[in-house]
C-alpha cells in the first residue's frame, strides 16, 4: 500500500483564523479531514504532521523515509524561500515531493515567488487553496502507481 506523509510547516496550525482572505477559512484538520477521505478513495495510507520549527519538520522528512513512505506532501510556508535544510533533506532521502501552497505564490510579494524546495520536488502547487493538497494528492498517487513504497529501515 501507497503511504503518504503531509508535512505543514510555520503558522500552518493557524489556518482558518490567519488571514482568511488570503489563505481561507479552512482550518487545518478541516484540510486534513478532506484529505483523509480522498486518500481512502486511492486505497492510500496518509499520515500528518505540523510544526513551526525547521529542525522538527527535517526529522519529520527522515523518519519518512526510514518508515518506508512512498512519497510526500510539503508545505514548507516561510521556509520555502530560504532553507536549504529543508531543501536538503528531501534531497537526501529521494523521496516523490510535491510543494504546495495555499495562496497564489507567484501573485503576491516578489520574496514568496522564489522557492529552494521546488528543484527537488516533482512538481509544485499553489492558489488552489485547500484544492492545492488535492490536487497534491492525486499527482502524487499517480507518479506513484505501480511503483513499491521503499523498505522501510525499522527494525
Amino acid at each position: 500500500m501507497l503511504r503518504i506523509k503531509v508535512i505543514n510547516g510555520p503558522n500552518l496550525n493557524l489556518l482558518g483564523t490567519r488571514e482568511p482572505q488570503v489563505y481561507g477559512d479552512m482550518t487545518l484538520e478541516s484540510i486534513e479531514n478532506r484529505l483523509k477521505r480522498e486518500a481512502e478513495e486511492y486505497g492510500v495510507e496518509i499520515d500528518f504532521f505540523q510544526s513551526n520549527h525547521e529542525g522538527a519538520l527535517i526529522d519529520c522528512i527522515h523518519e519518512a523515509a526510514r518508515a518506508g513512505c512512498s512519497g510526500l506532501i510539503l508545505n514548507p510556508g516561510a521556509y520555502t524561500h530560504y532553507s536549504y535544510a529543508i531543501r536538503d533533506a528531501i534531497a537526501a532521502v529521494g523521496m516523490p515531493t510535491v510543494e504546495v501552497h495555499l495562496s497564489n505564490v507567484h501573485s503576491r510579494e516578489e520574496f514568496r515567488a522564489r522557492s529552494v524546495i521546488a528543484p527537488v520536488c516533482m512538481g509544485q502547487i499553489s492558489g488552489l487553496g485547500a484544492d492545492s493538497y488535492s490536487a497534491a494528492l492525486f499527482a502524487l498517487v499517480k507518479k506513484l502507481e505501480g511503483v513499491k513504497p521503499a523498505p522501510s529501515h525499522r527494525d
